[in-house]
């Protein structure tokens, strides 16, 4: 790193961390600690909230999958737009959860269900999300190592250290930093400081990007370039894909509706001035990603051609070669069997594939076959083997991206993109680490004491509760293995929650009949399948496998999973393999969604007493307090009109015009024109690959990259006065040492009683 960049880099870094100390002096209570004192506006959350959804590892995570599957499953995203735009104007789970004003979603689960649940829940959540965390500081800290250069090992008073524990240690610091001095408050400070710094290098990456590589003569080429059933451009061709195909974003539109509120509690949900405040900020959540979402597609897409097109051979070689040779060094001690295969992988020659002559590419059959399957065939087919192969492959693709930029960004560009790492980093962790510690503290530690600490201890106990999950990610980091795909990973680990969390969630806020039995069977049923599977994917390379095929039994059982899912042949494919568990993560996913439903459902209705009292809940009726009254109005066609759009009387004037901007770009725009007139268009005559060329062109890239030059300024305008409108209503709340997440017998269950049942007439 030249000193230009180092001086890009660590100046920032130091001033965001001397805001972090700063803030301190805004932290009087729990609730500016665990919420920011539910004074925050929507820009503020906003900014903050696109930092924190944006780390080094989602980045990673998208080049793994885009790699594999390239940008045709972006057509049916639109279903996805749809979806989170009717979620986002009616205030689906979001409106009723802010209008119970609790501090986390386990002081939610007392109020709905009870203390045994709120503990138990709290503990499998917990252990979820830190699971699926757990792996962020690791991806991260691998990636700073082979973007960087940096040595596995260095020497430390004649001890060889890895060099990832310090880089770790450092990543996971800066994070305690920002939380031990200003909790809730300085993630949104911190995090829009971060978003208003990113926007400017957000524009400049793109900038270099395209003036540096040519859509139609690298990029394009590059993307058609796949065999039939396979496509990267095309989503009516994508039928022999898998992992990562039309089935998985099925199971992504079911998850986002089931588990809408599965992870609200502990993020900016609660932290809103107003439930109306909160509203808005998901709603501009539509405009707010601006120029990373470009920054991150093209980021990817220059990758791929950087690796795949002629013109780049001589890099790409170099690159993989490089980067075969550092996963060698980390992951097989054996020096023999080490420097056999490095010199094996030496003898790969210069692969100079010619777009338009030589056979297309696929998944199985691509530039980087030689170097998988040369480590193959050196390791053997063991469990051990299989295992240590595993472990390459699944860094091969995690370490791809920044190998290749290593190796391709000039001084400068090469500063911003450490920078705006270091900027996700920070904000990813720190959310982490912040959600997962007021979990255990909140929802686990508070419930189980006698006595309630004084706010004094209660913030201390808060902050070391931070502490100490940064300490377990650090040992999680250093001790837990991956082996797959890091989408796949965190989809597999959250599924512990989620698998039971949705209804628990939804139901409880919806519902009158759900009660505790309901509950506790969707996490036996739900949870404990995704458990099971998780176990059994982390053991089935080295142990399960090896043991079926012992027991001759790897034949009966590749027969009878070919049987069950060939009715869904080729979306769903299951069949034995030495190396990968036959049922992919998301397939788990649903799998365990639907069992959670079922369960509680079942469960609830069994041992149904009566209805729940919503009203007290949710502070409604003659429950209301003041500042969230409801006013009804006279239904009519223009009422009609303005619920479709999610308007209220609470709107304003701007209210209204961001929420029909919202809905018009969504609706008309991604709905209406990018995907059913596209549709319908290519069930009567389908595209040639040249329409596909020039549609993503204009999606991805022309449009994008308009609304990102608005959304910039839009939002860097909004952070800016939002985040001064924030100070000032800290140092004017009034505070309330009684409103610290406890729930009091007064206040429990036993005070939202279930109304008589009442036959239907």
């Amino acid at each position: 790193m030249t000193l230009l960049d180092l001086t890009i880099v660590v100046i920032p870094v130091l001033l965001l961390l001397a805001t972090a100390v700063y803030i301190r002096k805004y932290v009087r209570d729990v609730v500016d600690y665990l919420v920011a004192g539910r004074v925050a506006r929507r820009y503020v959350m906003a900014v903050g909230s696109m930092e924190t959804a944006l780390g080094v590892y989602t980045l990673l995570a998208m080049m793994e999958m885009k790699y594999q599957t390239g940008f045709a499953l972006l057509f049916w995203d639109n279903v996805t737009v749809a979806v989170l735009l009717v979620m986002a104007l009616t205030g689906y789970g979001i409106y009723r959860y802010r209008e119970t004003r609790v501090l986390s979603f386990g002081q939610f689960l007392e109020l709905r269900y009870n203390r045994s649940l709120r503990i138990i829940a709290g503990i499998i959540r917990t252990m979820a999300e830190m699971l699926a965390n757990s792996i962020a500081p690791a991806v991260t800290a691998k990636f700073f190592i082979y973007f960087l250069g940096l040595p596995a090992q260095f020497m430390l008073c004649g001890i060889s250290v890895p060099t990832f524990y310090p880089v770790v240690a450092i990543s996971l610091l800066m994070a305690v930093i920002v939380l031990w001095f200003g909790g809730r408050i300085g993630l949104l400070v911190t995090d829009t400081l971060q978003g208003l710094l990113c926007y400017p290098i957000f524009v400049i990456i793109v900038i270099f990007i395209i003036l540096n590589y040519s859509w139609s003569n690298e990029i394009i080429p590059v993307m058609n370039d796949r065999v039939a059933g396979e496509s990267f451009l095309n989503p009516f061709d994508i039928s022999k894909l898998r992992d990562f195909n039309f089935f998985t974003f099925v199971v992504i539109i079911i998850g986002l509706i089931v588990n809408r509120t599965s992870w609200l509690g502990n993020d900016t949900s609660a932290s809103g001035l107003t439930p109306h405040e909160q509203k808005m900020s998901g709603l501009l959540s539509a405009w707010r990603g601006g120029f990373s979402t470009l920054m991150c597609v093209l980021l990817v897409i220059m990758v791929m051609t950087v690796l795949t097109h002629k013109n780049f051979a001589d890099q790409a070689r170099s690159i993989r070669t490089e980067l075969s040779h550092k996963i060698v060094n980390e992951l097989i001690a054996d020096t023999q069997l080490r420097e056999n295969l490095k010199y094996k992988l030496d003898t790969i020659p210069e692969q100079c594939h010619t777009i338009g002559q030589d056979a297309p590419l696929s998944r199985s059959r691509n530039l980087d076959t030689p170097y998988l399957e040369t480590t193959s065939s050196v390791l053997g087919d063991s469990g051990e083997g299989n295992y240590i192969f595993q472990k390459f492959r699944t860094l091969y693709y995690q370490m791809m991206m920044p190998m290749t930029l290593k190796h391709i960004l000039p001084v400068g560009i090469f500063g911003l993109v450490c920078l705006l790492m270091i900027f996700l980093m920070l904000s990813t962790d720190s959310s982490r680490i912040f959600n997962s510690s007021a979990t255990i503290i909140q929802d686990i530690v508070m419930p189980l004491r006698k006595k309630q600490p004084s706010p004094e201890e209660h913030l201390l106990i808060l902050k070391l509760g931070s502490t100490t999950v940064a300490f377990i990610f650090i040992l999680c980091s250093i001790f837990f293995v991956q082996l797959d795909y890091i989408m796949m990973f965190v989809t597999i680990m959250t599924s512990i929650w989620l698998g039971g969390a949705g209804p628990i969630m939804i139901f409880g806020l919806y519902s009158r009949f759900g009660n505790t039995v309901g509950a506790f069977c969707a996490l036996i049923f739900g949870s404990g399948f995704a458990i099971g599977c998780a176990i059994l994917q982390r053991t089935w390379a080295q142990f399960v496998y090896p043991a079926l095929f012992r027991w001759e039994l790897t034949e009966l059982l590749d027969a009878g999973l070919k049987t069950i899912s060939s009715p869904f042949d080729p979306y769903i494919v299951w069949q034995i393999d030495p190396v990968k568990f036959p049922i992919n993560s998301y397939e788990i996913y649903f799998l365990s969604m639907a069992l959670g439903v079922i369960a509680y459902v079942a469960g609830s209705l069994l041992t149904y007493r009566g209805a729940f009292n919503l009203e007290l809940l949710l502070h409604r009726g003659k429950y209301r307090i003041e500042g969230m009254e409801q006013v009804k109005e006279k239904m009519t066609l223009r009422l009609i009109i303005r619920k479709l759009v999610g308007i209220t009387p609470e709107y304003t004037m701007g209210d209204k015009v961001i929420a029909w901007s919202v809905f018009l770009y969504t609706f008309i725009y991604c709905i209406v024109f990018c995907f059913f007139c596209v549709l319908i268009w290519n069930l009567i005559s389908p595209w040639p690959e040249e329409y596909w060329n020039h549609y993503f062109f204009l999606t991805s890239l022309l449009i994008s990259g308009v609304i990102g030059v608005i959304s910039t300024v839009w939002f860097m305008i909004g952070g800016i006065i939002d985040t001064k409108k924030l100070f000032h209503d800290l140092e004017v709340r009034t505070e309330d040492p009684t409103d610290d997440g406890h729930v009091s017998r007064s206040l429990s269950v036993t005070s939202c009683p279930r109304e008589p049942h009442k036959p239907r007439r």
